[in-house]
């Protein structure tokens, strides 16, 4: 890998706990990135004669507060607060090679009560922090939304105003006012954890970095609803929680050695993670005896299921289906009933998958999904409709960003032209 692939995979990783940092420090969001940009600038001036440093998360962190202070001189006119800034920022600079970045994860859970505060509409509370906190560009967040990109990049503008010009605190709120934005920060952690497990963009099918950093917050998080005597636990918290440790335990099997994207039924399960299988199935069990079951609970025990299968033929999808039925009463969106799809097609078959696919009322939604073509083909394949089935991969192949999952339509375009 090359200085500037290290730089930049190294920026990716550092951002969300850097910018956590700096906006939770500086009290604006504008002037943090602005200040983490002039970071990245400098790293690449620097770093190709100098070498990474032995602490890059904390060499940006300080290189990031020299520049908001140089910014802030820049501007023509500053009140005294901002002068106040000055002398702060100033006084907290040290040698980046003493600094750990271990020492500031409650900033970023700081940051997320923040961004997912009651005065903020939901989709740009889970939005901003997604951009925030989990580094994730605003193509990604608008794609996680089904949103155009422009659309996404004026509610992150708007956002970030609010909370400047209505003067929102940063900190975690009181135990009173903490439950009113529990849903939005599990949500937020949600997607961050998706996007790291299956990238919307880019040549990496898994982002390591962001299932890491998602799986943490929920520990953190949990364990804030825990200790704290004036909060009780969670069990949507602990349910989420359950659901990343069980796919993430997948992680090593999803990429075999060529580089390519495995299926769940073609995995090595000898490469499953078995010690967060045992954590996430024993959190989950534990979520599930408080008896207030909720969509990230049901979920986790859908992969729970999965995880529980020796082999992929052991899998107990009548279960599965059945869970899909408990989990629609509570989130009945499109995708969760493309899986649903997917399930029942493994009981019934695929050509009642592909019929219970195809009258889905959500279809103009789902048109522009391309896991939707994907599942399609999937289901066509199996039920010998080759012709069909290329249609539907194709149509996949040209609305997917991912540059591994690219790889695997291809594929599979491939094996049935062979075929024909």
């Amino acid at each position: 890998m090359d200085i500037h692939s290290t730089i930049e995979q190294t920026f990716r990783q550092e951002s969300g706990r850097v910018l956590a940092s700096l906006i939770s420090y500086l009290g604006e969001f504008d002037l943090a990135e602005d200040a983490f940009q002039d970071a990245l600038l400098t790293a690449f001036e620097k770093w190709p004669s100098d070498g990474i440093p032995r602490n890059p998360g904390a060499w940006i962190t300080t290189i990031a507060r020299n520049k908001a202070i140089d910014r802030i001189r820049r501007r023509k006119t500053r009140s005294d607060k901002q002068a106040d800034l000055i002398t702060m920022v100033e006084t907290a600079v040290v040698d980046p090679t003493d600094v750990e970045m271990g020492t500031i994860p409650d900033e970023r859970l700081k940051l997320m009560f923040t961004c997912c505060h009651p005065a903020l509409a939901p989709e740009a509370q889970v939005a901003l922090t997604l951009r925030t906190l989990g580094g994730l560009e605003t193509t990604e967040i608008a794609a996680a939304f089904f949103t155009p990109v422009p659309t996404m990049a004026q509610r992150l503008v708007r956002a970030k105003k609010k909370i400047k010009n209505a003067g929102i605190p940063y900190r975690v709120p009181p135990t009173d006012l903490l439950p009113e934005r529990l849903n939005a920060v599990l949500k937020v952690i949600y997607l961050i954890f998706n996007e790291g497990y299956d990238a919307s963009f880019g040549d990496d099918l898994i982002r390591g970095d962001l299932c890491q950093e998602a799986i943490r917050l929920a520990r953190v998080l949990n364990e804030l609803l825990y200790s704290d005597p004036n909060l009780d636990e969670s069990p949507e918290a602990l349910g989420l929680l359950a659901l990343m440790l069980l796919h993430d335990s997948r992680r090593s099997a999803r990429i075999n050695s060529d580089g390519e994207m495995v299926l769940l039924e073609d995995q090595d399960r000898a490469l499953w993670n078995e010690d967060q299988i045992a954590e996430g199935t024993a959190v989950v069990e534990k979520a599930l005896r408080m008896r207030q079951p909720g969509p990230y609970q049901i979920q986790a025990a859908i992969s729970a299921v999965h995880a529980e299968a020796p082999t992929a033929a052991d899998t107990d999808w009548k279960q599965i289906v059945g869970l899909y039925y408990e989990l629609k009463k509570y989130d009945d969106s499109p995708i969760i009933k493309l899986n649903q799809g997917v399930a029942l097609a493994m009981v019934k078959g695929a050509v009642y998958g592909l019929s219970y696919l195809d009258n889905l009322p959500e279809q103009e939604f789902l048109k522009n999904y391309y896991l939707f073509h994907a599942a399609r083909a999937d289901l066509l394949r199996r039920a010998g409709f080759a012709e069909d089935a290329h249609e539907a991969y194709t149509l996949a192949l040209e609305q997917c960003q991912n540059v591994v999952e690219k790889r695997f339509l291809q594929k599979r375009i491939s094996e049935l032209e062979k075929a024909a």
